[in-house]
C-alpha cells in the first residue's frame, strides 16, 4: 500500500468545464472547503471542453430543432427546449456575477454574441418550423424569434448560404439575435484561475487517476499516478466528483457503487470542416442548425457555425460522426472492450441490437471522403469549394447505455447523465450535449444531492449568484427581462 497523502474535503477528477464550475461554486459557497483537482493532461480544458472539440454553441434551444419533438398528431413539445434555455440562463448568471465581482475579467475571451438560426428545406419542414415558432408564443425566453421564407431577407441574414442557391427552392429560417458562441476551453481556464485564487484549492496536472476505493469510514481513496515523478500516490477525500469526459465511465465502474451497475457506454467521434479564409468567414455571422438525417444521433445535427477562436473568426460545419473505441481523444483503443463487464453486457448487447440505424449511419459517415462531406456542406453553402475547407477532428463523446423504464434494457441516452451514490459521497458525470452549456445547472444538482444537509446554509449565497434559482423564468417574464439585461450588460451580449 502506497503512503496515503494528506486528506482533503473534495477531489475533482478531470480538468474540464464541469470540474471547474463545481470547484468555483463550492469555493464561493464555502471558502474553507479544501479541493484537489487531478488532470492527466498538461493543462485544463484540453479534452471535451477544448474549443476545437465541441461546437461552442451556448445551447439555449434557440436553433436546435432536436429539442422540440413532434408527436404523431403533429403537436410540438417545447418542454425540453424551454428547460435547456432555463439551464443556460443559470450559466450566464454565474458568469455575469463573477464578472461583476471582478473575478472573471475578460468575458469577451470566452463568450461572444452570435445570432442563432434554424434552417429547413422542403414544404413539410417549412411547415414544421412555422408550427415550432407558434408553439413558442407566450414564452419570454423565445420572444423576438423571427421567421422568413423570403430569399432577399435571407441574403441579409446569411449571404454565404444564399449565394448560388436556386431562387425557387422552398426554404425557411428562424432567427434569434441573442445567441452566443462560447469558448469553453478558455472559460474552463478562467474558472480554474478563480478557484485556485482561494486558499486550499489546487490543480495537479499530469496526474492520472488509476483507481477509486471506498474506505470503511465512508471516505474515498483515490490512487493517482504522477506522470512526471513516475510514482503513484493515494489521496483521500470525503467527496469525489468524476468529471473526466468519456473516461468517467471506467472510473465510475471502479467505485463499485450499486448505482453504476448495468451502465455502459458507446463512444462516438466527430469531425468538422473548417474554413479560415477571411473573405469567406466575413460573409457569415451566425450559428445555423438544420435537421438531423434519419438514423443520425441528435449530436449529429448539421450546423454551420461562426466561431471565435484565439481572437479570430472561423467557420465550422458538421459534425460528421465517426467511430473510435477510444473514450477520449487521448484514450486507448481498448477503452470500449475494457468497459464491458458482466454487469452491463446485457445492456450493451441489447443496445447493439436496437441501434442498427445508428450503426448503419456511423458506417456511412466513416467511409465518406472529403468530396462527400463537401456535398453535405453544399446543402448549406451551395458554392462551397473543396480547397477552402479542411477537416478538424472533434472530441470523443461516450453516450450512456442503461436500462430505463421507458426504453427497457440497453437504452442509448443522448443527453447529460449524473450518477450519484446513495450517501452522496461520490458523483460522476456522463454523456454529451447540451453538457457544457448547462454546467451550472448540472453542478447545482450535484451539490444538492451530495451536500444536501448544507443546502439551507448555501441557498442565500446561491440566490445572490443566481437570481432565478428556484424559479422558472418562462413563468416570470419581468424577472427574465431584468436578469437578461443584467447578464447581457455584464457579458457584452445582445438582449432579447
Amino acid at each position: 500500500m502506497k503512503r496515503k497523502f494528506k486528506e482533503t474535503d473534495v477531489i475533482l477528477i478531470g480538468g474540464g468545464i464541469m470540474s471547474a464550475t463545481l470547484g468555483v461554486l463550492l469555493k464561493e459557497l464555502d471558502p474553507s472547503i479544501n479541493i484537489k483537482v487531478f488532470e492527466k493532461l498538461e493543462a485544463a480544458g484540453l479534452e471535451s471542453s477544448n474549443v476545437w472539440n465541441n461546437a461552442g454553441t451556448g445551447h439555449s434551444a434557440l436553433c436546435e430543432l432536436n429539442y422540440t419533438n413532434e408527436d404523431a398528431d403533429g403537436n410540438i413539445d417545447i418542454t425540453k427546449a424551454s428547460d435547456v434555455n432555463e439551464q443556460f440562463q443559470l450559466s450566464k448568471q454565474l458568469w455575469a456575477y463573477l464578472v461583476e465581482q471582478g473575478k472573471l475579467k475578460h468575458p469577451e475571451g470566452f463568450i461572444m454574441p452570435v445570432p442563432h438560426l434554424s434552417f429547413v428545406e422542403g414544404e413539410q419542414n417549412v411547415d414544421f418550423l412555422k408550427r415550432r415558432l407558434k408553439a413558442f408564443e407566450g414564452n419570454p425566453l423565445f420572444e423576438g424569434m423571427e421567421l422568413t421564407e423570403d430569399h432577399d431577407k435571407m441574403r441579409e441574414w446569411v449571404p454565404l448560404m444564399m449565394e448560388g442557391r436556386n431562387p425557387d427552392e422552398k426554404i425557411a429560417i428562424t432567427r434569434m439575435e441573442a445567441g452566443t458562441d462560447v469558448n469553453f476551453g478558455a472559460l474552463t481556464n478562467d474558472l480554474f484561475d478563480i478557484m485556485t485564487s482561494y486558499e486550499g484549492a489546487v490543480i495537479h496536472y499530469n496526474h492520472a487517476v488509476k483507481d477509486i476505493k471506498r474506505n470503511e469510514n465512508g471516505t474515498w481513496d483515490v490512487k493517482v499516478y504522477d506522470e512526471k515523478a513516475k510514482k503513484s500516490e493515494i489521496h483521500s477525500a470525503k467527496f469525489v466528483f468524476i468529471g473526466a469526459g468519456g473516461y468517467s465511465l471506467p472510473l465510475l465502474q471502479k467505485t463499485k457503487i450499486p448505482e453504476a451497475k448495468g451502465v455502459g457506454g458507446f463512444p462516438v467521434s466527430g469531425l468538422f470542416l473548417v474554413c479560415k479564409k477571411p473573405e469567406i468567414v466575413e460573409q457569415h455571422l451566425a450559428k445555423v442548425y438544420g435537421k438531423a438525417k434519419v438514423g443520425a444521433p441528435p449530436m449529429s445535427v448539421p450546423h454551420l457555425d461562426t466561431r471565435y477562436i484565439d481572437g479570430e473568426r472561423a467557420l465550422l460545419f458538421g459534425p460528421y460522426a465517426g467511430f473510435s473505441p477510444k473514450f477520449l481523444k487521448t484514450g486507448r483503443y481498448t477503452d470500449l472492450i475494457e468497459s464491458v463487464t458482466p454487469g452491463n453486457i446485457a445492456n450493451m448487447l441489447s443496445a447493439g441490437a436496437k441501434e442498427m440505424k445508428l450503426t448503419q449511419y456511423l458506417i456511412s459517415q466513416v467511409i465518406q471522403n472529403h468530396e462527400a462531406r463537401m456535398e453535405e456542406l453544399r446543402e448549406f453553402v451551395p458554392n462551397a469549394k473543396s480547397e477552402d475547407w479542411e477537416i478538424v477532428v472533434a472530441g470523443q463523446r461516450v453516450q450512456v447505455i442503461k436500462e430505463t423504464e421507458a426504453g427497457g434494457k440497453g437504452t442509448l441516452q443522448f443527453g447529460t447523465e449524473v450518477i450519484t451514490s446513495k450517501d452522496g459521497s461520490i458523483a460522476a458525470l456522463l454523456g454529451a450535449s447540451p453538457g457544457a452549456s448547462t454546467a451550472v445547472h448540472v453542478m447545482l444538482r450535484v451539490i444538492k444531492e451530495c451536500f444536501g444537509d448544507r443546502m439551507p446554509e448555501f441557498e442565500p449565497k446561491i440566490k445572490e449568484m443566481l437570481p432565478s434559482y428556484g424559479k422558472k423564468l418562462a413563468e416570470h417574464p419581468e424577472l427574465f427581462e431584468e436578469i437578461n439585461k443584467q447578464t447581457a450588460r455584464a457579458l457584452g451580449l445582445k438582449e432579447k
